[in-house]
């Protein structure tokens, strides 16, 4: 019987479909902490042929082993000796029996070990009719993953990932750096925290004095390791920050701080201990074992950090997170989601979990807001989520090539870190991050006062904010247009008709653009939004205040009305 939930169950029938059309190797994208490893061991079961499938760390391929044997997939460990002893482990522990069979025809593989495998000895590669590759959006034509997946002549093949845009930019689709050939949408990351598959989150950004001027962008899409870690080391503050608000915010939490290399790792770790904080460093050179010995006691919240170099940013898999710290920047979009994603996985009884596709939104939030972590808690001390934007945030992807800066949805709002210094006379910070639509910070009611009111872009579009004399002339240019044409005494006929027929073009184009308008602020106050954080929202969405948007020409009113309707459309926005 399949385990998969409702949104499992139609990604699945989505890529079954392209399988059936023709389309070879198919993607999922799918937010983190989705179950994409349920979705694609339960599609492993449903075939019933050979398969592979690839992961590249051995969290991942013992993740990837567990799956298969919650589907009674029986299955060969194509790895380290270490690999497949730790695999059948963890089946015993988890499930009581032991999946592993090295004469299975289904295998779960090390890319690494994989691609050193002798094809020419083995009838098995020629048997495996479907190849499956977590993480995905690292498999291009021309690195391992994309050698490993050509191993498999006769197979279809489905990738999995959260992020399908890389950091330097290559294209995931065929007819470009990549292999596949469709694309299935997963539910976008705010779907599933409304209905109550995944934790919400708060976020804080503490002020910094990490100077990072000299930190430049490599070819590869994100920030040079060796100038990042120069200027984390260079700060005077930054390990003593991440302790001392971790324990403001988050103490007794457990959590994961994503560091900038081993040595500030071991910094962090040690000033969480003298703290009083439990912590360990783990990096991907820690032994297998020890690893998972850290994880379990962790788990136990025997230890209450864990300092992270570059090995829980993917496909990690531990429920009990509640709190993440970032310390390490990162220009790359991927990067940012895989690691706040960490900390958005429900914390609720395995008895509870097995019931939770059968309960209602309203029930599985009511469970959350009950359990240990009604919201995760992330505390950015690096600007990651103001570069970024909100990870929930809807975006459009494609199999094509782009820029290798992520460039965040058309629509997204703009963030802001509160700068109350001194919370209820605490003297602590509120640095709570929110969206710029809100006048005052909705955490602590903190209100930033405008540098100056005679233009929108110094209040953010507010027409409530702009000074008398502002509003007026704004007005005065909206009443020419409305009223009637000055036309030139000195235009012969014909020139005199071509100024009123621009005239009546352009007032029929913002007649257009001003029912696009009062649809957009119909559906703001739909959502509870006041009009004050609809005209905040108009001007942060479409870069134009509403008052200016109505004194627009007519080329520019027409292009202002199709970015409009096209979000309207988006969001099933229709006119009645």
């Amino acid at each position: 019987m399949s385990r998969l939930r409702p949104f499992q169950q139609t990604a699945k029938a989505a890529i079954f479909q392209h399988w059936q059309e023709g389309r070879k190797n198919v993607l999922l994208k799918s937010p983190t902490g989705s179950g994409k490893t349920v979705i694609f061991a339960d599609i492993v079961r449903t075939v019933d042929r050979a398969a592979a499938v690839i992961a590249h760390r051995a969290e991942l391929v013992s993740q990837t082993s567990l799956a298969l044997a919650r589907e009674g997939v029986r299955h060969r460990v194509i790895g380290p000796e270490t690999l497949r002893k730790h695999c059948v482990t963890l089946h015993m522990d988890k499930l009581g029996r032991s999946f592993y069979d090295p004469g299975s025809r289904v295998g779960a593989c090390g890319v690494d070990s994989l691609v050193n495998k002798d094809v020419s000895q083995d009838s098995w590669f020629r048997q495996v009719g479907l190849w499956v590759c977590d993480e995905s959006h690292h498999l291009i034509k021309d690195n391992k993953w994309g050698r490993g997946v050509e191993m498999f002549t006769n197979a279809v093949g489905l990738g999995v990932t959260a992020t399908p845009a890389r950091a330097d930019g290559k294209g995931l689709g065929r007819h470009s750096d990549g292999v596949f050939d469709a694309m299935v949408q997963g539910p976008e990351m705010r779907e599933l925290i409304a209905s109550g598959y995944m934790t919400d989150y708060r976020i804080f950004a503490p002020p910094s004095d990490v100077d990072y001027s000299e930190v430049k962008i490599t070819a590869s899409g994100d920030l040079s390791p060796a100038k990042l870690r120069a200027a984390v080391h260079a700060s005077d503050k930054i390990v003593g920050d991440v302790v001392k608000h971790y324990l403001r915010i988050a103490k007794g939490k457990l959590g994961v701080t994503f560091a900038v290399d081993v040595e500030s790792a071991k910094e962090i770790a040690l000033a969480f201990r003298a703290a009083g904080v439990p912590a360990e460093v783990v990096t991907a050179k820690t032994p297998d074992l020890l690893r998972a010995q850290i994880l379990r006691r962790f788990a136990r919240r025997e230890i209450m950090q864990l300092c992270s170099v570059d090995i829980f940013g993917e496909g990690f898999d531990l429920p009990a997170i509640e709190c993440a710290s970032f310390v390490r920047k990162t220009e790359s979009w991927p990067l940012f989601v895989q690691q706040f994603g960490r900390a958005l996985r429900l914390m609720v009884s395995d008895e509870l979990n097995a019931t939770w596709g059968t309960l209602t939104d309203e029930q599985r939030l009511a469970h959350i807001a009950e359990s240990g972590k009604p919201a995760a808690l992330i505390i950015d001390h690096v600007g990651n989520v103001i570069r970024h934007g909100l990870p929930d945030a809807p975006r459009i992807d494609s199999l094509d090539r782009r820029s290798a800066r992520s460039s965040g949805p058309s629509d997204a709002i703009p963030l802001r870190a509160c700068a109350n210094p001194n919370v209820d006379g605490t003297g602590v910070p509120c640095a709570s991050i929110y969206e710029r639509f809100h006048k005052v910070c909705p955490y602590c009611g903190f209100y930033p006062e405008p540098a100056e009111r005679s233009a929108p872009e110094y209040v953010d579009g507010d027409l409530y904010e702009l000074d008398a004399e502002t509003l007026a002339a704004m007005r005065g240019k909206v009443a020419q247009i409305d009223g009637a044409p000055r036309i030139p005494q000195h235009l012969d006929p014909i020139a005199q008709r071509a100024v009123m027929n621009a005239h009546h073009a352009r007032a029929t184009a913002q007649g257009v653009l001003r029912q696009g308008i009062a649809l957009w602020a119909g559906w703001q106050t739909h959502q509870g939004y006041d009009d004050s954080q609809s005209y905040r929202r108009f001007y942060h969405t479409f870069g134009i205040d509403v008052l200016s948007a109505q004194a627009l020409g007519r080329p520019d009113a027409e292009a202002l009305t199709l970015r409009i309707q096209t979000i309207l459309d988006q969001h099933g926005v229709i006119e009645k």
